[in-house]
């Protein structure tokens, strides 16, 4: 099976619209390197950071039935868009974020918060997406865009979360509605 990441970037984009992260927009408007090749070309996070990030795009996109962020490989792909196609004025909010989030967790729960509870991470989350941490709205619409771009671009997303049609079928004009339960994508 062949998947394009560069065309379900394209698709993603079109659903983010003009409030896109520009690493998202700069990857799927280029036409030269292959977006998912090889490791980050400079490391973008602190040991300590790359396990938060992992943890938080696990509650972004979680393990339901069907796999999750971390199945999915979004944590490597959120590296790798900010190494290769962020600038580094574009890291700071996703860096920041990620500090005021471990600072917050460390105040209130006496953890780190790649340890806290799943329950203690997404009120961690809320705290960000309402701008109740420094930097915390310019973090999270970023970051999700990311764990969803990179979600939903991936083998996990196109084919076991959406129904995979490398070609497109048939025109049948009679399916019958109660048998759609996935977006189609191809």
């Amino acid at each position: 099976m062949n998947i394009d990441r560069r065309d379900a970037l394209a698709g993603m984009a079109a659903m983010f619209g003009a409030a896109l992260f520009a690493p998202i927009a700069r990857a799927a408007a280029a036409q030269v390197m292959p977006i998912s090749s090889g490791p980050p070309s400079v490391p973008v996070f602190t040991a300590q950071q790359r396990e938060l990030m992992t943890a938080l795009s696990e509650r972004i996109m979680p393990t339901t039935d069907t796999p999750g962020a971390i199945a999915a490989g979004v944590p490597a792909f959120i590296e790798k868009m900010l190494a290769d196609w962020a600038l580094p004025a574009d890291r700071v909010p996703i860096l920041a974020g990620l500090d005021a989030i471990e600072a917050r967790s460390q105040a209130d729960n006496g953890v780190a918060a790649a340890s806290a509870t799943p329950e203690q991470q997404d009120a961690l989350l809320t705290l960000a997406m309402e701008d109740q941490l420094p930097g915390g709205k310019a973090f999270f619409e970023p970051f999700r865009q990311l764990v969803i771009t990179g979600y939903f671009t991936s083998e996990i997303g196109i084919t076991q979360e959406r129904e995979y049609l490398p070609v497109p079928g048939r025109y049948d004009g009679a399916y019958p509605y109660s048998e759609v339960n996935k977006v189609f994508s191809s």
